[in-house]
């Protein structure tokens, strides 16, 4: 279980840089998405661990990475503003 979390926190913080690098203007601030990626990978890893049983680390791994991606998305703000439909105008 030692090796699965410090995998699931080296993979919830790889995820997290490529969203604060790739969606910045969307994100808040980079000490938000770090903290949200990697304790989402490791809450990930915690359940999905809790689930499959031990000797699934592969499994445990996909699982923290998809959880961290959740959260991460969470995070993302709309890029602008939404326009009201034709209908609702008149």
């Amino acid at each position: 279980m030692f090796w699965e979390a410090i995998g699931a926190v080296v993979l919830g913080y790889a995820l997290s840089w490529a969203a604060a690098h790739r969606l910045a203007h969307r994100l808040p601030s980079r000490r938000a998405v770090f903290g949200a990626g990697v304790l989402g990978s490791l809450f990930g890893a915690l359940i999905t661990h809790a689930a499959l049983g031990p000797g699934h680390a592969l499994g445990t791994l996909l699982g923290a990475v998809a959880v961290a991606a959740v959260v991460l998305s969470l995070l993302l703000r709309p890029t602008r503003r939404l326009r009201r439909s034709a209908a609702t105008q008149t």
